[in-house]
């Protein structure tokens, strides 16, 4: 089920947005593959810890964090992934793991990789493993303001 959270401030600001329902799916690409949308397209969320603060980074769903590469363009050695446990007591209305890339109503910074700010639309999971949202590119980076940066590898998958 959509994030009720994320839903009412799309409605009140006027984003178009598509909801779009796939078979349960946990893994990024899984999801991708499932609602057959590009996986450059699908955005998955990672929380991280840079020197104590929790952050949301978004990739494209067939990338991995560069740690190296994050730690120096933020000129710092302490990133470091945060567990499921740590961080969902923050997503109480998502899903463990499905929560969507809207930090500023998490109140938390945002990171999104470059390449994904290149797209027209971006698609991520919006609280279900089952259900994503589907919506221009701008109208994300407008309501959210992330910090755009490269920040990750893109890996083979087994699919």
């Amino acid at each position: 089920m959509l994030s009720t959270k994320l839903k009412e401030y799309l409605e009140r600001e006027n984003i178009r947005y598509s909801i779009i329902n796939h078979s349960t799916a946990y893994t990024a690409e899984e999801v991708a593959e499932s609602a057959d949308i590009p996986a450059t397209e699908m955005a998955k969320t990672v929380i991280v810890n840079i020197e104590g603060t929790q952050v949301m980074v978004v990739l494209p769903a067939q990338d991995q964090i560069d740690f190296e590469l994050l730690e120096s363009v933020l000129d710092t050695r302490n990133v470091s992934l945060v567990s499921e446990k740590e961080f969902m007591p923050r997503f109480s209305e998502c899903e463990t793991g499905a929560m969507p890339p809207f930090g500023n109503l998490y109140n938390m910074d945002v990171i999104v990789e470059e390449t994904l700010s290149h797209d027209e639309m971006i698609a991520f999971n919006a609280g279900s493993h089952n259900e994503l949202v589907e919506l221009a590119y701008d109208d994300f980076n407008d309501l959210v303001h992330p910090r755009v940066m490269r920040i990750s590898t893109q890996y083979l998958s087994a699919f």
